[in-house]
């Protein structure tokens, strides 16, 4: 009898479902039945919703099962499920459910499909494919290469990141840096992790590939210390890309140099800012630091240094394997490529959607998310982090570009979507972005530290009734103050949800 490949995931959304005791009965199953299996641990597909998924590799191809409760483990055993047998649990094949097949799979092509610290199945599923054409090319032709494809920042910020690594490379320098921000801390928020966990090598190509384009010999990733089974992965990865020569002194029988190392961050949410993150990392306390100069001209130690986020760097290998050409044929206006959409909150099909930008958040919540999990009328959706705008049911129609949102006054951000039905009270979320500011300022400058102090005392006056005209001016001018005069985007952002809040739901301020 042949070994038959059982693939289950173990993601942090999975392993936070029971997906290890899954995976354990399932192999405490197949031996005394006396069947041959090859547990393969994975990432996850991003249907969270269906976790724990257990997939099976048949002539027909992977047969997906979910989501499989521990007891439901006998059953599909006695349902000859090995062989994609009938069981209410069978999805048929994985790439032929609708919520992942119509998907545009390009920086999450491998997630879910091969064993993360694997480097042979990395390489076998196309990996460093990437790397190889890089280190065929002049690191100006590759600098040149990534801004002819369009891509942008996808930490929020959407700074084209051809310029960036043009700004490094023309820096004259002995020692260069290439930094990941891992430091993912937006609410609804995960693509970061699931990257990581379920396919670390692509990280790792696009940052070596970064260090190639810009002259950059050491990297770091400034990851969360929220994020363990991160960490592991990432380590293991490393270790394997270095063994194997993608890693360290002479890559790939080249003269090309370029290591890399996990630092981690003790879990302060303006260390998602880039000169925060440099500062922590040079360990001192986060604090923002003025502008100029730019970290791509005085950066980590004072270094030219390239700052990208995960996802940003995680989209370069495919960039550079199949073109630029290639990449900029997703999407619309200035927005190219694809952005990984986390759909999170009360919403019934939680998970990941990699698309190419212009759907619309419409398409987004009812055809990929299936509506609100409490089937209650979905009321508002914050794009983009706890500092993203609340988005009113009239603005569902919205493409999902950079430009459209700024000119409704939201943000695309990190591409993290929070859905909330009908029974939010939208005073108490303004509230909320207001407290938060307050919270995790790093209380360098007054507009943030204060405003977003005195900004909870206001809207509590405010929802309490007395002379609300006069605190709604207050507010808006607090908000106003904040916008133009805070030194970092978390000051300069937070009353993007207070004022989206006190404009299109402005009963919610008046009980």
């Amino acid at each position: 009898m042949s070994t038959i490949r059982i693939f289950v995931s173990r993601d942090a959304s999975a392993l936070s479902v029971g997906a290890d005791d899954v995976a354990h009965a399932i192999q405490a199953e197949a031996a005394p039945r006396g069947i041959e299996i090859e547990l393969v641990r994975t990432g996850t597909r991003g249907m969270l919703w269906l976790e724990p998924l257990v997939e099976v590799q048949t002539p027909r191809g992977r047969i997906a099962f979910g989501p499989v409760a521990l007891e439901d483990v006998t059953a599909l055993f006695d349902a000859d499920f090995l062989h994609g047998g009938a069981h209410p649990l069978n999805l048929g094949p994985t790439d032929e459910i609708p919520y992942f097949a119509r998907q545009q799979r390009l920086t999450f092509a491998r997630c879910g499909v091969i064993d993360p610290i694997s480097l042979d199945d990395y390489l076998a599923h196309g990996g460093y494919r990437g790397l190889d054409r890089a280190l065929l090319m002049e690191p100006g032709s590759i600098v040149m290469c990534v801004t002819e494809s369009g891509l942008r920042g996808r930490g929020g910020a959407a700074f084209p990141a051809g310029i960036k690594w043009k700004t490094v490379l023309g820096m004259q320098s002995e020692q260069k840096y290439v930094v990941c921000n891992a430091d993912e801390g937006d609410s609804g928020t995960f693509s970061d992790r699931m990257i990581m966990e379920g396919d670390p090598f692509v990280l790792i190509e696009g940052m070596t590939i970064a260090g190639i384009a810009t002259g950059a010999t050491q990297g770091y990733i400034y990851l969360r210390c929220e994020y363990p089974h991160a960490h592991r992965a990432l380590a293991a990865a490393i270790a394997a890309a270095r063994a194997a020569g993608y890693l360290g002194r002479g890559i790939r029988g080249t003269d090309v140099d370029f290591d890399l190392e996990v630092r981690l961050g003790a879990g302060a949410y303006i260390c998602g800012e880039e000169t925060s993150l440099l500062e922590s990392l040079e360990g001192r306390r986060g604090q923002v630091r003025f502008k100029p100069p730019l970290p791509a001209i005085s950066g980590l130690w004072g270094k030219p240094t390239v700052i990208n986020n995960v996802i940003t760097l995680a989209s370069v290998p495919v960039i550079l394997e199949k073109g630029a050409d290639h990449y900029k044929d997703f999407g619309m206006g200035r927005s190219r490529g694809t952005l990984p959409i986390q759909l999170t909150g009360n919403i019934r099909h939680g998970g990941l959607v990699e698309l190419a930008f212009g759907v619309t958040l419409r398409e987004l919540l009812y055809e990929w998310g299936g509506g609100s999990l409490s089937g209650r009328p979905i009321r508002a959706v914050q794009v983009g982090g706890p500092l993203g705008a609340y988005m009113p049911e009239s603005q569902f129609d919205t493409p999902l570009d950079y430009e459209a949102f700024a000119a409704i006054g939201a943000m695309v951000g990190h591409g993290g979507i929070v859905v909330f039905d009908d029974t939010v009270d939208m005073a108490a979320q303004a509230r909320y972005a207001m407290e938060f500011c307050a919270v995790e300022s790093c209380g360098k400058c007054t507009p943030c530290r204060i405003g977003s102090t005195r900004g909870v005392e206001v809207i509590d006056r405010l929802v309490g009734g007395a002379d609300a005209q006069t605190h709604e001016s207050v507010l808006r001018d607090l908000c106003e103050t904040m916008t133009h005069g805070s030194l970092c985007a978390l000051g300069g952002l937070t009353p993007y949800p207070v004022l989206s809040a006190l404009n299109h739901f402005p009963g919610d301020f008046r009980r």
